[in-house]
């Protein structure tokens, strides 16, 4: 199927305002500034911003946001309907909706009759004319609105009528998009089918036309509004049909395969959240929707090219909300095309098909090959090629290595986790690694004083580079940071790179605990120098020998790799 005839969807982000409810998730406004910006970017059409006058963080957000409008995206602010027996003109909250300038605005209303009496402590009526008054009202002031109907499915298998009854209030009073909010995240995808089916068949989607965002003029215009569907009501047609959206929540691990089943019924909106954050289990994960609705399904969500930004775009967002990317999610994560038993490396080379449901490059994601003590040589192979390293398979370097590496692993080293080690291991292995320092010796002195809950720690290395010896001591709050220091404050007089180079994270491992303190310890250093990352390991019975090792070839590797750049440089010039 061709783009141009691929059945169009509309993709709406909801990661500022329901991914931040996810515990331990914080965002200052600059961060919500930068991930509307790279989702738009990335082609998202519908962004939700938050809701305005809920705090002042988002208030801003939608300010800012005027000032320096996006390219692309619709800013969407989200609100809930006016209270019960109020009047939606005079309602405090819409009026900090219409402040914050978006076109688009979507309101949640309930949809299921035991939130209306239980939460909302009204009658089922009420909630029906709250729905329509939210909406007359503010289409009245020309917004274009997104209903989202709360806790739908539930309402409708609790009450199928009167869930009906409050999508009909909201066609009747305006709305173009009707939202069917999977809440608790407890349907099942064949209970989402079932149910989108017969609301599409109720409000007569099907064949009706193009309600809703229409079409775009070119990549970087803004949605334009729908002639058939004036921001004014003047001239409108009476109850508009609209189109069919879907929101899911991962409660039930079912998010995606509750959207994908809900597009598949007929909706033609999907929301989710990058990374599926969200509140509980999360939201529907958007790095899983698209490429599965585009790649799969036959749907156009986002351009070609857009797509090849996907996985950076995940792990973008990643960084700027403080989280650790994972790194198994399907399409985005570093082990999604990751191969590590020797059969699989093997059929990997020969034709990716075998191991791999799409080429990584489609997502921007790339395959990796996995170095362990279940490796064969075509993993040893692949891996030499991925850095460069040509080996030969009919010489003994090549089995030698594989036999280092389990040897290794055998020991409790593990390369699969820190690959920059297994670099230095081939380069030793071929004969070729270079010596940038030779560290003679180090002590560590820790100062534990009684009733404090902080130490210092006193570390001292002798270190040779280029034949010349180097002492020097530095403090830390712990043994492994003022080793740390001591050796860059050593170095960095002949290597001024050093100084960029941060360690980013540092685990611990016991392999074998029924030892007790005598157990061996297992470290892992990654590094980083602000372009790049890499992962260094270190084994001893000792923990500090262990980070020594590891905290030494982290810096060796830094240094490797300012060298090839450098020789790359050169050559190029």
């Amino acid at each position: 199927m061709t783009p141009n005839s691929s059945p169009q969807l509309w993709l709406y982000d909801t990661t500022l305002r329901d991914g931040t409810q996810r515990e331990g998730l914080s965002v200052s406004i600059e961060d919500k500034l930068r991930i509307a910006r790279r989702l738009d970017q990335l082609g998202i059409p519908f962004i939700e911003g938050g809701w305005p006058g809920a705090n002042p963080k988002d208030v801003q957000f939608f300010w800012q946001l005027q000032e320096d409008p996006l390219k692309q995206a619709e800013i969407v602010a989200f609100c809930s309907t006016r209270r019960p027996n109020s009047i939606a003109a005079t309602e405090p909250m819409l009026q900090d909706i219409l402040a914050a300038g978006t076109r688009w605005v979507t309101i949640f209303g309930k949809s299921w009759d035991l939130h209306v009496t239980t939460g909302l402590k009204t009658t089922l009526e009420e909630n029906l004319a709250m729905i329509r008054d939210t909406i007359e009202y503010l289409r009245s002031q020309g917004r274009r609105i997104i209903y989202d109907a709360e806790h739908w499915f539930d309402g409708y298998k609790h009450n199928r009528d009167y869930a009906l009854q409050t999508l009909e209030a909201a066609i009747a009073s305006g709305a173009e998009w009707l939202v069917l909010c999977d809440t608790n995240g407890g349907t099942l995808p064949h209970e989402i089918s079932q149910i989108v089916q017969d609301v599409v068949r109720v409000t007569g989607e099907l064949g009706t036309g193009d309600w809703g965002l229409g079409a775009r003029k070119d990549s970087s215009q803004s949605p334009i509004p729908n002639p058939h569907y004036p921001l004014s009501p003047e001239g409108a047609p009476p109850s508009p049909i609209p189109q069919i959206g879907i929101h899911t929540h991962n409660d039930s691990e079912m998010a995606v395969a509750n959207a994908i089943a809900a597009v598949m019924a007929g909706a033609k909106m999907v929301q989710g959240t990058i990374n599926g954050y969200g509140e509980r289990c999360g939201n529907a994960n958007l790095c899983s929707l698209i490429p599965n609705l585009q790649l799969k399904a036959g749907y156009s969500c986002i351009t070609e090219d857009q797509l090849t930004q996907l996985t950076e775009a995940s792990r973008f967002v990643s960084e700027v909300v403080n989280l650790a990317p994972d790194e198994h999610a399907p399409f985005v994560g570093r082990s999604a095309f990751a191969h590590k038993g020797g059969i699989h490396v093997s059929a990997v080379e020969r034709n990716p098909l075998t191991y791999e449901h799409i080429q990584p490059e489609q997502v921007g994601n790339r395959r990796r090959i996995v170095i362990s003590e279940q490796s064969g040589l075509s993993n040893v192979l692949a891996k030499a090629r991925s850095f460069g390293i040509e080996l030969d398979q009919q010489k003994a370097e090549a089995r030698e290595i594989l036999q280092r590496l389990k040897d290794l692993e055998s020991e409790g080293f593990q390369f699969e986790a820190a690959e920059a080690s297994f670099v230095l291991l081939m380069h030793e292995a071929l004969g070729g690694r270079q010596k940038f320092f030779e560290v003679k010796g180090f002590q560590v002195h820790c100062d534990l004083i009684e009733g404090k809950e902080t130490s210092n720690a006193l570390a001292t290395v002798k270190v040779a580079v280029d034949g010349k010896n180097i002492l020097e001591a530095a403090e830390g709050n712990g043994p492994v940071a003022a080793l740390d220091a001591a050796l860059r404050k050593a170095l960095v007089n002949f290597y001024p790179q050093i100084a960029t180079f941060d360690f980013t994270d540092y685990k611990v491992r016991i392999l074998n605990g029924h030892t007790g303190t005598a157990a061996k310890t297992r470290v892992l250093v990654e590094s980083g120098n602000g372009r790049q990352r890499w992962t260094t390991v270190g084994v001893s019975t000792n923990i500090l020998a262990a980070s020594y090792q590891a905290v030494v070839e982290g810096l060796e590797y830094g240094l490797l790799l300012h060298s090839q750049a450098e020789a790359a440089l050169k050559a190029s010039s």
